[in-house]
């Protein structure tokens, strides 16, 4: 049996950035390692192979194992007075939330925050 080559291979060059943006895309809006290496028509193993270099070289922080919970936080007594007295269409809706990061940065949001963008957004802090 002959292999026949049908056109010119080409090695491509991947930046450290590029390769972050890759590895950092895996998981944004449920994207699997097998689709965001389909997208960028490189290997699985390709992606899993950056991303221990990018840990080893310190440019990608390794995971905390975070985990965002759904979280039910009962109305203060006091607002319920605030309630009868003021409109409801005065009342905040959402009660704020701080969320405090390893790197000492804190993060600011209502409750209404879509769980990708959050998670984007906690992404692009850390690394920055």
């Amino acid at each position: 049996m002959r292999g026949d080559i049908l056109g010119q291979e080409r090695r491509r060059r991947w930046t450290n950035e590029d390769k972050l943006e890759i590895v950092l895309s895996v998981g944004v809006d449920g994207a699997t390692v097998t689709q965001v290496a389909q997208r960028h028509d490189i290997t699985r193993q390709q992606i899993y192979t950056w991303r221990h270099a990018l840990k080893k070289t310190g440019l990608l922080q390794p995971a905390t194992g975070a985990v965002f919970l759904p979280l039910d936080m009962p109305i203060p007594s006091c607002a319920s007075v605030a309630h009868e007295a003021v409109p409801s269409a005065v009342l905040p809706v959402d009660l704020p939330i701080e969320l405090c990061l390893d790197n000492g940065r804190c993060l600011r949001f209502d409750g209404a925050i879509n769980g990708a963008i959050l998670t984007r957004l906690i992404r692009a802090v850390e690394a920055a």
